[in-house]
């Protein structure tokens, strides 16, 4: 009797390690391009957000769980618990084509990246001002900002795109006139390889935007964030990321201003 009351006492602390030493999981919802979330030449997810979402949910205890999503379907994978958050330069200070601002739907961590849309075009295209681009064909990406911004334009069509890349590849195909994009996309795809044939029209970009992660409503992972973000930037972590994928000019790395 005292063996197996012995031997049960072994299995019943074995089973309390084995629950105490699990992780909760957090998945981060992303759409692929670079330099924020890519994969490299041996089939890794790399990129600024993925770097910084892993440093900031390791260091609350998270076991990173990254899930590729659907952009248009962002906030339905949000609210149904597919995802725990939008990690994936996710503009904050705008509102979508419903009218409705993006604040008012889910909870924004602190903003820790600027960026502005940008006009793509070949470059024989002629496009240098906005009175070219009337009566031309733009390529977006679906319910994004990019494509909001595209219809601020009088005279353009837009072609909705399922990700930010595939509008490049519409501009180079000619089925597009051109694209527009978030500038960090932009800015490391043309003018290289596939796409050395096109540039970006300066003259036509949007104002600064910010990026910020977002969460469902009254998440608990909103603050804990923000919290990190704050330590990572004193730390010189987030700093260290930057530079690696080249996007130092528009991170940001002091929070000071935003905290409440």
């Amino acid at each position: 009797m005292k063996k197996i009351i012995a031997l049960l006492m072994v299995v019943a602390m074995v089973f309390c390690f084995a629950g105490c030493g699990a992780k909760e999981t957090v998945v981060v919802g992303y759409t692929e391009y670079a330099p924020m979330n890519y994969f490299d030449e041996n089939n890794n997810l790399v990129g600024f957000d993925t770097e910084l979402a892993t440093a900031v949910f390791e260091n609350l205890g998270y076991e990173v769980v990254f899930q590729k999503i659907e952009w248009d379907n962002k906030y339905t994978d949000l609210n149904a618990g597919t995802i725990d958050c939008v990690w994936n330069g996710f503009t904050c200070n705008t509102a979508d084509d419903d009218g409705v601002a993006r604040a008012d739907k889910v909870d924004f961590s602190y903003n820790y990246m600027e960026n502005r849309q940008v006009i793509v075009v070949k470059k024989d295209s002629g496009i240098a001002k906005a009175e070219d681009l009337k009566g031309k064909t733009a390529a977006a990406e679906n319910g994004s900002v990019g494509a909001d911004y595209a219809a601020t334009f009088e005279g353009v069509t837009i072609k909705g795109c399922t990700k930010q890349t595939d509008c490049l590849m519409e501009v180079n195909a000619l089925t597009a006139d051109f694209a527009v994009l978030d500038a960090q996309l932009a800015k490391t795809y043309c003018g290289k390889g596939n796409y050395a044939d096109l540039m970006i029209v300066d003259d036509l970009s949007s104002d600064v935007e910010y990026y910020a992660i977002g969460f469902k409503k009254d998440s608990e992972l909103t603050a804990k964030v923000n919290e990190q973000l704050v330590k990572l930037a004193e730390d010189g972590t987030i700093k260290t990321i930057a530079e690696k994928y080249e996007v130092i000019n528009t991170t940001i790395l002091d929070y000071s201003d935003q905290i409440k």
